[in-house]
């Protein structure tokens, strides 16, 4: 039996609507994790459909760290000035800044990446590189659930990062 305390503790987690976590949990046999996964998929399946939509608004979002001796900036675009000015979409654009100060991708994609790189495409491309905050996820997959919390397509314009002494 689904609880009320475990809606909401779905909610809390993906953000996900009340009856998209129930349905989801009732899914699942009541299983937390089996009905994160389902949000998930169901996430990933709506982003795609907004994958065509403009994304005119967003964010610039900077992260500094070694007390100022790496920088880095991002651009997050979203479709509405609305969604760019959450917590959740603010803090995604943090999280992504970060990690391109901490991990310097050579490019968005692994099709984008030099062939002349040193490594594997995939560890060298932003959006395939593991999150440094938690490494069971990507940086797409970061980005496709928070397109599934708004509602709305979220994309990295642009970044870039800037270390001292580096040119």
């Amino acid at each position: 039996m689904v609880t009320v305390d475990d809606v909401r503790r779905l909610r809390e987690q993906t953000g996900a609507g009340v009856m998209d976590a129930k349905r989801a949990l009732d899914e699942a046999g009541g299983n937390f994790d089996k009905a994160k996964g389902i949000l998930r998929e169901k996430g990933i399946a709506s982003a795609a459909k907004r994958s065509d939509r403009e994304t005119g608004q967003g964010v610039v979002e900077s992260y500094i760290h070694g007390q100022g001796r790496i920088g880095a900036l991002v651009e997050l675009q979203c479709e509405t000035d609305f969604v760019a000015r959450t917590d959740t979409f603010r803090a995604l654009a943090r999280d992504i800044a970060m990690q391109v100060a901490a991990m310097n991708p050579l490019a968005l994609t692994a099709e984008e990446v030099p062939a002349d790189a040193v490594g594997d495409p995939k560890s060298n491309a932003l959006l395939s590189q593991s999150f440094i905050k938690d490494s069971g996820r990507t940086i797409e997959q970061l980005i496709l659930d928070v397109i599934a919390q708004t509602g709305e397509n979220i994309r990295v314009a642009r970044y870039s990062r800037f270390e001292l002494g580096q040119s």
